[in-house]
C-alpha cells in the first residue's frame, strides 16, 4: 500500500554512505542563533565576556512555543549581534570562542533511567534540552508530546524514510545507534501513551531496516514495535502521506496527525530524545550530511551547532569545483544560500552543494496544462491552478482551493515541463492565506 501521487528520484546516496559519521574538528568559533525553532526565539541570557561551558545554556524559552538554546562548546561569549540565518536571512546570535578544552556542564552525565519514569519528567527533560524535530520543522518536541487533553494518541510513527535525494544522515544513524534510538522510541511512546509504534523505512535502506528489526526483537520489543519498510517513492517521508500508507488513516484537512491518534517524529529527534533523558544531553550537536557535485569527498558529520557550512565543507576535503547553488537539506525542499558562512542549526539535515551542471537557468514558461502536476501531487491539489492564482495574487481564492493544505514537497515543479517555479508561487499564497485566515 502506498499514497496517491509522488514520484520516483534518482536518489544520490551511494558517496555520502561510503563513509562512517565522521565527529567534525572542534571550531575555533561558532555562531549560535536564538531561533532555531517554529514559535518564539530564544531569549539570550548571557552577556559578552561571560565564561560558557559545552551544554550551557544561552537562550531561554518565551512561552510555550520556543526551545531553549545552549552553547556547543566551551569559551567566552565574544558578541551578541545580528548575523546570518540560513532560513531568516539574519537573526540575533550568539558569537562563542573556544577554550580548545570543550569543558561539559556538570550536569551532563549517565544517568539510570528505569521504566518508572513519568511521561511528566520525560517531557520536561526533553524541553530542558531545547530538543527540537529534526527532520526540518523543528517544531519544539516537548509541545508535539504534549497534545490536548482529549487527544488520545494510539500510534507513534518514527519517520526514518529520508525521502530527500543526497540526505543520508538518518540512514548512518540508525547504523550506528539502532539500540539508542530504540530506547528514545520508548520514551516516546510513554511520554504519550501509545500502545504501539511503526518504524517507517524505506526500502532502498534495507540495512537499516533489518538491523532495526534485529535490535527491536533482541530487546524483547517486536510486539509493541514494528519495522515498517516503504515503497521507495517522494515523498514518503512527508507525515500525512506516512500515515495513510502505514495506518489507512488521513488527517483531515486542516488537522494535525493527533486528530486521529497519531504522533509523528523523526528517527533523529529519538536519539535526541534519549540523549537527553539518558544523559540530560542538550541538542547541541546533530548529524548533518554533507554532499553534491561540489565537495570533494561527501559524508556524515557530526557537528556542532553554530558552526558554518564553509568549515563543514572544508572536513569534507573542501569544493572540488565552483558551486552554482548551496541549499541547506536537499533539492527538493531545501532552501538555498547566499553564503557558506551560514552556521549549522538544529534543523540543518543537510549542506547540498550543485554544479551549474546540475541545475536550470532557463526562465519558466507559461502553463501547458498538460496535468503532471495534479497526476503526481500527493495532496490531490491542482497545483497549476494554484500557483497561477498566487502568481496574480488572487489568494483568496487560492484560499478557497485549497492551497493551505499544500505541502511544499516541490514534486509539482519537477514535473512541470514548462519549468514554472510552482513551490516558491505556493510558498507566497500559503503565506498571504494565512494572514487572511
Amino acid at each position: 500500500m502506498t499514497f496517491s501521487g509522488g514520484i520516483h528520484l534518482d536518489y544520490n546516496k551511494r558517496r555520502s554512505l561510503l563513509n562512517p559519521i565522521k565527529t567534525g574538528t572542534l571550531p575555533a568559533v561558532v555562531n549560535i542563533p536564538l531561533a532555531q525553532h517554529l514559535g518564539s526565539p530564544a531569549k539570550v541570557v548571557v552577556a559578552v565576556g561571560d565564561t560558557v561551558k559545552t551544554g550551557s545554556r544561552i537562550g531561554e524559552p518565551t512561552g510555550f512555543m520556543s526551545a531553549a538554546v545552549h552553547a556547543s562548546l566551551s569559551g567566552t561569549v565574544k558578541k551578541i549581534a545580528q548575523y546570518y540565518h540560513p532560513i531568516l536571512g539574519f537573526a540575533e546570535t550568539v558569537q562563542i570562542e573556544s577554550d580548545e578544552k570543550d569543558t561539559p556542564e556538570t550536569s551532563i552525565y549517565k544517568r539510570e533511567i528505569s521504566d518508572a519514569i513519568t511521561k511528566e519528567e520525560i517531557i520536561a527533560c526533553i524541553k530542558d534540552c531545547g530538543i527540537v524535530g529534526l527532520g526540518g520543522a523543528t517544531l519544539p518536541t516537548h509541545v508535539k508530546l504534549s497534545p490536548p487533553p482529549d487527544k488520545k494518541i494510539d500510534t507513534v510513527i518514527i519517520n526514518a524514510a529520508e525521502c530527500e535525494p543526497f540526505l543520508t544522515c538518518d540512514h548512518l544513524l540508525m547504523l550506528s545507534k539502532p539500540q539508542e534510538i530504540i530506547l528514545g522510541i520508548k520514551l516516546i511512546m510513554k511520554a504519550v501513551g501509545a500502545a504501539s509504534c511503526f518504524i517507517a523505512i524505506e526500502n532502498n535502506k534495507m540495512d537499516a531496516f533489518e538491523l532495526m528489526a534485529s535490535k527491536v526483537r533482541l530487546m524483547g520489543l517486536e510486539k509493541e514495535i514494528i519495522p515498517y519498510a516503504l515503497e521507495t517513492k517522494y515523498p514518503h517521508g512527508a507525515e500525512k502521506q506516512q500515515i495513510k500508507t502505514i495506518l489507512n488513516r488521513e488527517v483531515p484537512l486542516g488537522g494535525l496527525p493527533f486528530d486521529i491518534g497519531v504522533i509523528v517524529q523523526n528517527v533523529s529527534t529519538a536519539h535526541a530524545i534519549y540523549e537527553a533523558v539518558y544523559y540530560h544531553k542538550p541538542l547541541y550537536e546533530r548529524v548533518v550530511t554533507v554532499t553534491g557535485t561540489c565537495v570533494k569527498t561527501p559524508q556524515n558529520i557530526r557537528a556542532r551547532i553554530g558552526t558554518s557550512f564553509a568549515a563543514l565543507i572544508n572536513e569534507c576535503g573542501g569544493y572540488l569545483r565552483p558551486v552554482s547553488k548551496l541549499i541547506m537539506g536537499g533539492p527538493m525542499m531545501g532552501l538555498a544560500q547566499s553564503t557558506d558562512f551560514v552556521p549549522a542549526i538544529k534543523g540543518t539535515s543537510g549542506i547540498l552543494t550543485l554544479h551549474e551542471s546540475d541545475i536550470s537557468t532557463n526562465p519558466h514558461r507559461n502553463c501547458i496544462r498538460c496535468g503532471k502536476c495534479v497526476k503526481s501531487c500527493p495532496m490531490k491539489l491542482v497545483p497549476s491552478a494554484l500557483s497561477i492564482l498566487s502568481e496574480r495574487k488572487h489568494y483568496e481564492a487560492a484560499k478557497e482551493e485549497g492551497i493551505l493544505a499544500c505541502i511544499e514537497c516541490g514534486v509539482c515543479a519537477y514535473v512541470c515541463p514548462a519549468e514554472r517555479p510552482m513551490v516558491q508561487f505556493m510558498k507566497v499564497g500559503k503565506a498571504f492565506a494565512a494572514q487572511k485566515k
